[in-house]
């Protein structure tokens, strides 16, 4: 008998149906050669403390740091999950054959080989490793298993993030909660948390520090066009009254005008990230619900596997492209324009080399179910859109640069035509999204490049209105839920250009499927609080964050680092042993600091009820 193990009941639901196991029993499917059966995502946990001595189970500073000398797990001691546990453990000890049909990712392919690990497994296992849950890509799947063997790095790296969490996270947190709760409240530490808590904190404190400054800029209005000065600002008021006072009355003269034609290429597919982002600031969803949506839209087979970091498809997925456009009914007018012609295939989109596990996430082509939420259907009209964007032509443009003159005094003025607006008729009725983290000045300069500009003729000279244009400084804005992820994919650097994020994301910190979780968790344990659409930090996670004095702990870039390390494993690229003796010798040393701390600190955390 060859056993199928899912890591959920609709997926092995699904599969049971294609390969014929239609026999339901009790927690699986059979049928034929085949039985299929389900995990409810982790049934399989790493020990507890109290697990590998009595000692540990109190909280004392005297055993600190834990470090086991060899890790283990356990079933999760909840009833369902046990029942669960022991269909798949009897299943296993009849089968000949098992093929691991978990989530195609690092956590998937921890969830499954600690299940079997567990179950006692001494028999041969294949992967299923699929991109979308269509019928076609489940059998095309099952015709291409791949050797357990292929996979092992990957549950290498998921391994020792479970572990280097185990480690800082339960020693850290009874570490700091000893020295500077207030009992029964616990101080919640860990590897990602505390660092994405210091991002928040560091924009609070930003902003609380930041000191306005005023600047006057000297400009002037031509023929209906408003002229800046290419000479830098003034910080003083008189000065640039006295620059404005020497131009009144005195001729404007064109001295230069110049055309160019320039392009704006399509944005990129999504990532996860780059979609929960979009899910925010466009329409209002918080991370853990946008996270969630698209899981859902993954699981009824309209789009393709979500927990993905990269935005590119491999060159494979080039030929299945045309029908997936042509799936996609509801968008058959701006599909149409694209028939009867070659799809454009760039590196922006297809590059074999920035695709490791899965690709980009875009729709599978199928039709959608009458079943789909409205925000469902929201969420798949972003995916959709973009990936009928990225076969569009790039969107041109003229770009007019006007060159003048009074007297010694420059200006400048720059205008912007489009010509063809190519993929951005895909987004037509959308209103422009504006930058959350964008300086209001910067605003208007975009607004003054995009002014209508009449013809101007070099050498043509005339009357003028001078003026002083006046520019405060403004503070950094507090994060969103939506931008805080984008610091976490880029361990906190402020980045818009998508190359330079792309470059970024191996340091960022978390996993994309465990961010919102993260953030999720700061909320719980009373760290941060949303104010309308921002976050801010509570009291306690400012208190928290100025008592961890070991940078470690708390910085993005460090924390960066350790994930990229992770990355290196799961390509085979870094020793799992050296990543787990590290973080043993992170949280010694950790230990050892705060033990010497004879500060009376105490830290009240108000968890939200």
């Amino acid at each position: 008998m060859i056993l199928c193990i899912t890591e959920k009941p609709s997926v092995a639901a699904d599969i049971a149906r294609i390969i014929g196991a239609g026999v339901r029993r009790d927690g699986y499917y059979e049928g034929g050669d085949y039985c299929v059966t389900w995990t409810y995502g982790h049934l399989c946990t790493l020990k507890e403390p109290a697990d590998y001595s009595p000692y540990w189970k109190s909280w004392t500073l005297a055993y600190l740091p834990m470090i086991p000398p060899r890790f283990g797990i356990k079933v999760i001691p909840q009833q369902s999950i046990e029942r669960q546990f022991h269909v798949i453990e009897s299943l296993i000890a009849k089968a000949s054959e098992i093929i691991n049909c978990g989530d195609a990712g690092q956590e998937g392919e921890l969830i499954q080989r600690w299940v079997m690990q567990k179950a006692g497994c001494r028999i041969p296992v294949k992967r299923l490793w699929i991109s979308s849950l269509t019928d076609d890509a489940i059998r095309e799947g099952f015709r291409n298993l791949r050797p357990e063997a292929d996979l092992k790095s990957l549950y290498e790296a998921g391994l020792c993030r479970a572990i280097g969490d185990w480690i800082l996270g339960i020693n850290a947190t009874r570490l700091y909660t000893l020295k500077y709760g207030r009992r029964p409240q616990i101080l919640s530490v860990g590897r990602v948390q505390t660092p994405t808590l210091a991002l928040v904190v560091r924009r609070q404190q930003e902003i609380e520090n930041f000191v306005p400054k005023d600047t006057w800029e000297l400009k002037t209005k031509y023929r209906q066009v408003t002229f800046s000065a290419t000479s830098k600002g003034f910080d003083a008021q008189p000065k640039a009254q006295k620059a404005l006072d020497a131009i009144i009355g005195k001729p404007f003269t064109i001295t230069d005008c110049q055309k160019k034609r320039g392009t704006e290429a399509p944005p990129r597919l999504y990532d996860l990230t780059s979609l929960q982002v979009d899910c925010n600031k466009k329409l209002g969803i918080g991370v853990d619900d946008s996270l969630k949506i698209i899981q859902s839209l993954y699981e009824k087979k309209v789009s393709t596997y979500p927990r993905v970091d990269t935005t590119y498809l491999t060159d494979d997925i080039y030929p299945k492209c045309g029908p997936i456009l042509l799936g996609l009914q509801q968008y058959a007018d701006l599909v149409e324009p694209l028939k009867g012609r070659s799809l454009k295939k760039t590196k922006k989109v297809f590059d074999n080399s920035k695709v490791t596990d899965h690709h980009a996430i875009i729709p599978t082509g199928q039709p959608l179910p009458s079943n789909l939420s409205e925000l469902e259907r929201k969420v798949f009209d972003l995916i959709a859109r973009r990936f009928i964007a990225v076969f569009y032509p790039d969107c041109s443009f003229e770009q007019t640069t006007v060159l003048g003159s009074v007297e010694s005094t420059k200006f400048k003025a720059t205008g912007r035509v489009i010509t063809n607006p190519g993929w951005k008729t895909i987004y037509a009725k959308d209103a422009p999204a504006e930058n959350d983290d964008e300086p209001a000045a910067a605003k208007q300069d975009k607004d003054s490049d995009t002014q209508e500009m009449p013809q101007f003729t070099k050498g043509e000279s005339g009357p003028h209105e001078p003026f002083l244009g006046k520019k405060t400084s403004q503070p950094p804005k507090l994060y969103t839920e939506g931008t805080l992820l984008k610091a976490m994919e880029t361990a906190g650097s402020q980045v818009e250009d998508e190359d330079l994020r792309e470059a970024l994301k191996a340091n960022g910190i978390g996993r994309p499927s465990t961010r919102a979780s993260i953030i999720e968790t700061l909320y719980k344990r009373g760290y941060i609080e949303r104010v309308r659409k921002s976050l801010r930090p509570t009291q306690a996670g400012i208190d928290l964050i100025a008592t961890i004095k070991v940078e470690l702990l708390k910085s993005a870039e460090l924390t960066g680092i350790w994930e990229n390390r992770l990355r290196m494993i799961e390509r085979g690229d870094y020793e799992p042993q050296e990543f787990i003796n590290q973080l043993k010798q992170m949280i010694t040393t950790i230990t050892s600091e705060v033990l010497k701390d004879n500060s009376s600190i105490r830290i009240e955390a108000n968890v939200p009820s």
